[in-house]
This record gives C-alpha cells, structure tokens and sequence, in this order.
C-alpha cells in the first residue's frame, strides 16, 4: 500500500474520535448552560385605582384613668398602688357589661426617683408609681359617669379620652363601602377598555384595602386633691366626633378585544 494511502487512512482514523470528543464536550457545555427563553412582556395591560369613603358618628369611648403615688420605699409605693387600683375595679366591676362598659388594667409601673448630690453620682432619693385603669365601650352616660366617681372620690386622674369605631360599626360600614369601591374600580376599568377601542376586560390582580380617621380628644383633668367630693357625682364631660371609613380598590387589568 502506498505511502500517501496508508496517512489518509490514519488522518480519517484520528479525526473520526475527535469529532466524537468535540461532539460529548458541546453536549454537555449545552446542559451546563442552557439557553434561556426571553418572553415578552404582557401586553394591553393597565393599572388603576378607585376609593370610596363614608363618614360615620364614633360609638366607642375609651377612658384610661391613673393613679400615683410616692414614698421612700418601692414596696410601699407598690403596695399602695395595688390598694387603690384594686378599689377602683371592684367599683368598676359593678357596672362592667360586656360591650357595652369593659373594665381592664393598664400599665403599672414603679421606678426610682433620683437627686442629685454634690461631687457624686445622683443617688435614689424615693420611688414615684402609677398605676392605670381603662374603661372603654358602647355606653358612653355609664362610662362617663363611672369615671367620675373613680376620678372624684376613688382618687384617680382622667388621662386620655379617645372615640372610636366599635367593631359591629366598622365591619358594617366597610363593607357598604367597599362595595362602592369595588363598583366604581369596575366601572373605571370598564370605560378604560372601551376609550382603548377594546370590547372588553379581564382582572389579573386587585387589592381591596380599609382604614379609618380620626384622632383621640384631649383629656381634660380632673381636680380631685382640690374638692374630691364635689366633683364625685359629676360625669366626665366629652362629646363624640365623626371618622371616615375608606375602601381603596387597586389592581391591573387585561384588556380583551372580545
């Protein structure tokens, strides 16, 4: 066999595993690194808004009175603390009517009071306490005057006075208003696909969200130390407000040619 035939034979041989190397070698880069698909964005989408909102008469009131005392020795304060706020609840409990007068404790704090001393770190020259009781509910006269005696006679303080939304008014009223949210977000996207030149519409994403303002009133103080008897049979004066419930409707649509 000539010289010339026997390297084309050996040239073919040689290339013929190397085809196959390069072949198992592209293969596997390709699982390695697969090709990624680009899909396009969605089209004939548009985002929207609507929002309704009604104002309501507040029927819930919350009234937070304290007490506080002083003294030389932390468990003194404490104990006094107890003693008082214990003598507010039992008179509360006799007017406490689920919903309508709810009794309960608030915070209840002792803490150092520090003086300060010539040359030296200040030192605890006593121990200052509070101790908070909370009415709170529909009936405003039973509330109002309960707290006028635990503020007269019982020796605590009115400090803070806040109206709000029972949750029977609140979940009542936003409900009426989200359906008028709901309609006019309809009703909105409905002319959008039309002033589009679509014929129709379909939803992709929406969000119905509910809130409420309105703000707490000031708390006038009692002067209980002055004339304690006196102010014993009086109401704690207070006058309801108004808030506003609002349903926000948001989302996207798809608009349809059909």
């Amino acid at each position: 066999m000539p010289a010339s035939t026997s390297a084309r034979l050996f040239t073919r041989r040689l290339l013929l595993p190397l085809a196959c190397l390069a072949w198992t070698a592209g293969a596997a880069q390709a699982q390695s690194n697969p090709v990624t698909v680009w899909q396009s964005a969605p089209q004939n989408v548009i985002n929207l808004s609507a929002e309704a909102s009604r104002e309501v008469p507040q029927d819930l009131l919350s009234i937070t009175l304290a007490a506080t005392r002083e003294g030389a020795e932390a468990a003194t304060v404490q104990g006094q603390l107890r003693q008082a706020l214990d003598a507010a609840l039992a008179e509360a409990r006799k007017s406490a009517r689920a919903g309508q007068v709810d009794v309960r404790t608030g915070a209840f704090q002792v803490t150092p009071r520090y003086a300060a001393r010539a040359g030296a770190a200040p030192a605890i020259a006593g121990w200052q306490g509070r101790a908070e009781l909370v009415l709170e509910g529909s009936d405003i006269a039973t509330i109002t005057q309960l707290a006028g005696r635990l503020g007269g006679s019982g020796g605590l303080a009115v400090t803070r006075v806040a109206f709000g939304l029972s949750r029977e008014v609140r979940e009542k009223t936003e409900a009426e208003v989200a359906a008028q949210a709901i309609d006019r977000f309809k009703a909105r996207a409905a002319a959008h696909a039309q002033q589009f030149g679509f014929a129709s519409y379909s939803l992709r994403e929406v969000s119905v969200n509910a809130g409420e303002s309105g703000s707490p009133m000031p708390a006038p103080m009692f002067r209980a130390a002055a004339a304690p008897m006196a102010m014993a049979e009086q109401a704690q004066p207070v006058e309801p407000g108004r808030t506003t419930v609002t349903v926000s409707v948001s989302g996207s649509i798809q608009l349809s040619p059909r």
